[in-house]
């Protein structure tokens, strides 16, 4: 059986998906469309999958003292709009309207302060590790409902808008594959 589609309310939250709101994040600038969808990776500690950490890291929850790789986070405030976990289960930390703080220091082509007119999706992984079957149909499926409520133009990772500092999602992510589930023109990949 299809899964159901997902939709994008008026209020930019996606109906069906876990809801952790975060604090990280304001308002986009008034003239700011939606046309760019980033691509992350993300485990907490580094190579650990399945806990809390990534959600409580996103809602400034995080205990920095629980973990050694913690002590680099204490006071750090990032999030995303959304985290693909292992099994493809999808979770909304911001709305769509809004503007999450994923991209940091970033440009695409020629065009700075990605966040301002960008949507960021964390995949739980790493550079190191292939991603799961699962993440790719949820990505899919969120990437669809993206593209219907908003102008995207272009999917780019981390590393292709933030290069030199930023390498997600990495050498085992599979953009044909992404982009034949997904049904994505090759103009909007990287």
């Amino acid at each position: 059986m299809p899964l159901p589609r997902l939709r994008v309310g008026p209020d930019g939250w996606i109906a069906g998906v876990r809801h952790e709101p975060s604090p990280n994040h304001d308002a986009r600038p008034d003239d700011a469309a939606v046309e760019l969808l980033v691509i992350h990776n993300i485990s907490l500690p580094p190579g650990e999958f399945g806990g809390t950490a990534i959600v409580e890291l996103f809602g400034n929850r995080l205990d920095c003292t629980r973990h050694p790789f913690f002590a680099d986070l204490v006071d750090l405030h990032v999030s995303a709009h959304f985290l693909v976990d292992r099994g493809g289960a999808i979770t909304q930390f911001v709305s769509c309207a809004a503007r999450a703080w994923h991209a940091g220091l970033s440009s695409f082509e020629g065009r700075p302060r990605c966040n301002d007119f960008s949507i960021g999706i964390e995949l739980e992984g790493t550079d190191h590790v292939p991603f799961e079957d699962a993440q790719y149909v949820a990505l899919a499926r969120l990437t669809d409902a993206l593209r219907e409520a908003h102008p995207l133009r272009a999917v780019r990772g981390h590393s292709d808008i933030a290069a030199g500092r930023k390498t997600d999602p990495g050498p085992h992510f599979d953009w044909s594959r992404y982009a034949a589930v997904a049904a994505l023109p090759r103009h909007f990949l990287p």
